[in-house]
């Protein structure tokens, strides 16, 4: 858990790091970190689904995975809720508090954060090496792109990106844990389609930080689990069949 725990405060000294800056630089400048951020998403993105898509036996899951994940999403308002839930957060704030009117939506800036930090193979495979092989250098590498990643988004949003912590904590937790339990079962299929699917949430962030798609992405967030339910499935039925 050393790799996570250094991830974790990787982001909060980020985020911390970065909205003190934020007010000594200029708007923009603070309009170019937004695009490289957004651009940035995009390459990230389009590089996880170019390197996993090869390696997929089912090509058309991580089609599947987001129109079955999307319709969850939004029959649940995700996005929406979230919202809520940023504002109340927003409202405890100290009343003198002056907001920047220009200043983007924290939402915005928390789901694309979230999405950053979490969807990606270092993120995931990480925690897995951690707790099966005691090897912490994807998650090290991970907490020094986080570092950075942080310290831009929260020039723009602000202090409340410090909020992705724990959930990022939270994310590489659940998948040292169930490595642990279940160590080496864990099937490559899965990572495979789940990167995949996470690497089209990244771009599809990106999309809405460049201004071009707003795609709702904390609703499509239930993709993801579509390619653990069909993994599931699958070796359920191939157990069946012996």
């Amino acid at each position: 858990m050393l790799g996570t725990l250094v991830n974790t405060c990787t982001i909060i000294i980020g985020s911390i790091a970065g909205a003190t800056l934020k007010q000594r630089i200029r708007p923009e400048w603070q309009s170019v970190l937004y695009t490289a951020m957004g651009l940035a998403s995009l390459s990230l993105g389009f590089n996880a689904v170019c390197k996993n898509m090869p390696q997929s036996n089912h090509p058309v899951l991580f089609v599947i995975s987001l129109a079955l994940g999307g319709l969850l999403g939004t029959m649940l308002n995700l996005s929406g809720r979230f919202d809520t839930l940023v504002q109340r957060l927003k409202k405890k704030k100290s009343s003198n508090s002056k907001e920047d009117t220009k200043e983007h939506n924290l939402a915005q800036g928390l789901s694309t954060g979230i999405l950053l930090y979490c969807i990606g193979t270092l993120s995931i495979l990480g925690p897995i090496n951690s707790a099966l092989l005691g090897d912490e250098t994807f998650l090290f590498t991970n907490a020094t792109l986080d570092l950075v990643t942080s310290a831009v988004l929260a020039a723009t949003y602000g202090y409340g990106m410090a909020w992705a912590a724990p959930v990022l904590f939270c994310w590489q937790g659940t998948w040292y844990m169930t490595a642990k339990m279940f160590g080496n079962v864990i099937p490559d299929d899965m990572l495979c389609e789940m990167s995949i699917v996470g690497g089209t949430l990244i771009a599809a962030s990106g999309l809405a930080i460049l201004g071009i798609k707003d795609c709702k992405t904390l609703n499509l967030l239930p993709s993801l689990f579509v390619p653990v339910v069909f993994s599931l499935l699958k070796h359920f039925i191939e157990s069946l069949s012996l």
